[in-house]
């Protein structure tokens, strides 16, 4: 059986030990608006998990569509856990 076709991306994610090898990796991989939605959706989901906004609120302050932001509120959710691991990650981090 095959391996599923993101392996080898997840996999270079994980050998990145910087920030900076992170932001240029990801420099050369995504194109700009790539790189400005993922950031989006990120940011998208640090304020859905600080809570006290609407969705709207939350789409005027990042710059993105309520579409974007009920869709990662239904994977911050529902999802695969991966928003909650990065975002309790990086608040220990702070």
């Amino acid at each position: 059986m095959d391996s599923p076709p993101d392996d080898d991306l997840c996999a270079a994610v994980t050998v990145l030990a910087t920030p900076d090898e992170a932001r240029r990796f990801l420099r050369d991989i995504c194109t700009i608006a790539e790189l400005e939605a993922l950031s989006h959706r990120l940011a998208v989901a640090r304020l859905l998990d600080a809570g006290g906004r609407t969705y709207q609120q939350i789409a005027r302050e990042v710059g993105t569509s309520t579409t974007t932001v009920t869709r990662v509120a239904h994977w911050l959710r529902h999802g695969e856990d991966g928003y909650r691991l990065v975002l309790d990650r990086m608040a220990t981090r702070r």
